[in-house]
């Protein structure tokens, strides 16, 4: 079978290229096309990689309005892609903005069924997404959970096979080298160390890694390293981090997490990657105002961090916007680290995290059913 695949960011192209693996174990014919990266690529083929995310990355709304017309003109060219490629199915992964309008195409024209894998954060703000979902989609996947109840309540019976998160951590971790040659391949000193995590979008970066370089000079007996990613310009790190001690480390982020003592994490799929890693972590996030205003009248959720959303409780500490101050994460990340006053209480926390979670083999338990749902083995449970 032929499926199209859609990806808007480095943890779409991660769990997208898990799920290509699990659909050709399960259908062994299966052909590809797909917006994602290079991980997806890898699986798939470079001749299916349709655009690159780097290149269809936009977040907050400010950004997203100053380049509109470069957005809407993105869709367009994506719609005439799928429509060309004429897939058995379209799969979308998370990145609603963009997977929204591409799922109210596919289904209006009749072009193929549509699988919405990993769900949109309808729980969190814009819940009237949910009609979407049902007119839209013909089969949920979840991530989480606590989705189930929530979509159940809707009158949406979603498919929950665990975390494709775990697949992605235990595969990486195996593979890692040992700690001794991380550091010397990456020119990293063997002293008590912090991981940044400032975000994979330009505008994340720009908003929080200054942050982060003072946090830095506030900390000297600690060696700093950022998990920087090669989609973006090394000018703007370079820029961002002139006069700083912090090092640099690319495209290696559970290995820098792996190694590090604690970390500072943006907000999204890095604070539950870090938490599942077993790093203590505090959550540091700043944007734009006009996200910030728009997020205050239209959040739903009492946390930002998945970490806390899991576990419905304060696991590790958010420090947002005016609370983002560098005393703050001085004081809490000397706490969380070995031997602190909140180490001990955090790791609790993360044992039980995993256990709510579940274990690897997500990937190809969500391509199973897929595969089943196409081959009309399983009727799907959407609706």
């Amino acid at each position: 079978m032929k499926y199209y695949l859609i990806a808007g960011e480095a943890s779409g192209d991660l769990h997208g290229a898990n799920l290509m693996k699990g659909l050709l174990k399960s259908d062994p014919q299966a052909e590809f096309r797909f917006w994602g990266g290079y991980r997806m690529a890898a699986v798939g083929g470079r001749q299916g990689l349709a655009k690159h995310y780097r290149d269809a990355s936009f977040f907050g709304i400010g950004e997203i309005v100053r380049n509109l017309r470069t957005v809407l003109s993105q869709i367009e060219e994506c719609k005439r892609d799928v429509a060309a490629y004429a897939p058995d199915v379209l799969i979308l992964i998370d990145y609603p903005g963009f997977n929204f309008r591409m799922a109210r195409f596919a289904h209006e024209q009749q072009l193929c069924k549509v699988f919405y894998y990993i769900s949109p954060k309808v729980w969190a703000w814009k819940e009237r997404r949910v009609k979407r979902i049902r007119q839209w989609v013909d089969q949920l996947f979840i991530i989480f959970p606590f989705e189930i109840d929530y979509f159940a309540r809707r009158g949406i019976r979603a498919i929950y096979e665990g975390n494709p998160l775990m697949d992605a951590i235990a595969e990486r971790c195996a593979a890692m080298p040992a700690r001794g040659d991380f550091l010397r391949e990456n020119g990293l000193e063997d002293r008590p160390t912090i991981a940044l995590l400032a975000g994979s979008r330009r505008s994340e970066v720009r908003n929080n890694l200054p942050f982060m370089v003072e946090l830095a000079g506030r900390m000297p007996d600690f060696q700093f390293v950022l998990a920087a990613v090669s989609w973006l310009d090394r000018s703007l790190y370079d820029q961002l981090l002139a006069g700083s001690s912090i090092r640099v480390v690319c495209d290696k982020t559970y290995e820098t997490l792996r190694y590090a003592d604690a970390a500072v994490v943006t907000s999204g799929t890095a604070t539950l990657e870090t938490a599942l890693i077993g790093i203590p972590e505090v959550v540091c996030y700043k944007t734009d105002a006009l996200t910030v205003a728009a997020g205050r009248m239209l959040l739903k959720i009492p946390y930002i961090s998945l970490v806390n959303l899991v576990m419905d409780k304060e696991v590790v500490r958010e420090l947002i916007q005016n609370d983002m101050t560098v005393e703050n994460a001085e004081s809490e990340l000397r706490a969380i680290l070995p031997g602190g006053a909140k180490h001990d209480r955090m790791e609790a926390d993360y044992a039980r995290l995993r256990e709510v979670i579940g274990g690897a083999g997500a990937s190809d338990r969500f391509a199973a059913r897929m595969v089943a749902i196409l081959r009309g083995e399983e009727t799907p449970a959407a609706r």
